[in-house]
């Protein structure tokens, strides 16, 4: 991965989304879903859930590192409040 001029930090990130892909993957095997609808009105499955939380997560760390909010650690934990709220309430 040298010559990719990767960080560790970006392996890590890198790594980390090709865990929770494996790990879906195996839950949509294992037990499979019906879309369920939540405060969207819209009906979503494991996988759109993630997705939504991975793009809000985005956004949240860009408005984070913006108006320099505090340490971008803290984001994390903002972002994990959220992943848990995305998974239970959409």
């Amino acid at each position: 991965m040298g010559w990719m001029a990767w960080t560790l930090e970006t392996a890590i990130f890198f790594g980390v989304i090709a865990s929770i892909l494996a790990f879906m993957t195996f839950l949509a095997i294992k037990y499979p879903e019906t879309p369920r609808v939540g405060v969207l009105r819209i009906e979503t499955t494991r996988g759109d859930r993630l997705f939504i939380t991975l793009l809000g997560s985005a956004f949240i760390n860009l408005a984070w590192l913006g108006l320099e909010a505090g340490p971008q650690p803290y984001a994390l934990l903002v972002c994990l409040v959220y992943g848990a709220a995305v998974f239970r309430w959409v």
